[in-house]
């Protein structure tokens, strides 16, 4: 969001981002001063409930949504994407890179993230109607696919690492795999799954086709994992180097735990 009103005595020095998918909503407020989260949140929507109800209803439970401030981002939670280099990247032709992994219609509103400054561009079908909904709430705001801030930040981690690193991003009902090698993307995909066997033959027969050797490939996980649940003891047992993601930095600068940090990766990071 590009700030209009120059006046330092209307400045909050606060930041919103707000993270939405079809099964709920995520938000946080950064103090742009410290650095810090100062508030978060995460909302999971009933089901077979009209979206905009939804939307409508956290606004009234949660009145800090409608406070002033000087950014607002909003994040769309979904798959419909696919990452274009530069080189091969039109603007007059998004439809044409999404119609061989998702299903799309002459109908839909496509759009693009420049992933700076790693030249090359996210394509995806963004919520439109969540984007109405916000535009009755805010008087401007900026908005990104998820899958946009994912790659980018796993991108920045990897600088100077020679070595392919595989990074498993943890969702409810999904996750993504991306790998990468010294701020190179080799590869992203997202999978649909529903039981821990789902997920490591996903995760294996990824690193199968890829000739990434289980027994030597460095794997991370993130989002909705912990050491306790089956997800992360079942890819332990099949992956020699496996380990949840290394954020203890940027927790303390956020002032966050480590779980909350890559739970709400994402959303921190937006």
């Amino acid at each position: 969001m590009v700030i209009t009103n120059n006046d330092i005595t209307q400045k909050t020095y606060k930041k919103l981002s707000i993270q939405v998918s079809l099964s709920g909503l995520s938000f946080c407020v950064f103090d742009l001063l410290s650095h810090k989260i100062v508030n978060s949140m995460a909302i999971e929507f009933e089901k077979h409930k009209v979206l905009e109800e939804q939307l409508w209803k956290a606004f009234i439970e949660f009145p800090i949504l409608t406070k002033s401030f000087d950014e607002i981002m909003v994040v769309h939670d979904n798959n419909l994407n696919t990452f274009v280099p530069t080189s091969l990247f039109d603007v007059h032709f998004l439809a044409s890179y999404l119609q061989y992994n998702t299903k799309v219609f002459e109908t839909d509103f496509f759009t693009h993230d420049v992933i700076f400054p790693y030249e090359m561009n996210n394509v995806y079908v963004p919520f439109v109607n969540i984007n109405n909904f916000l535009l009755d709430q805010f008087d401007t705001f900026e908005y990104q696919n998820s899958n946009s801030i994912l790659v980018k930040q796993l991108l920045d981690l990897s600088k100077n690492n020679d070595e392919k690193q595989v990074f498993v991003h943890l969702q409810k009902e999904h996750f993504e795999i991306v790998i990468v090698k010294n701020q190179q993307l080799l590869f992203y995909n997202s999978f649909h799954y529903q039981t821990p066997e789902d997920f490591i033959y996903y995760l294996l027969f990824t690193c199968e086709q890829l000739q990434l050797n289980p027994e030597t490939i460095s794997v991370q996980l993130l989002g909705n994992c912990s050491e306790q649940d089956n997800f992360f003891k079942i890819a332990y047992k099949y992956i020699r180097n496996c380990n949840l993601l290394d954020v203890s930095n940027t927790s303390a600068v956020l002032d966050v735990s480590s779980s909350d940090l890559r739970n709400h990766f994402i959303l921190y990071h937006s």
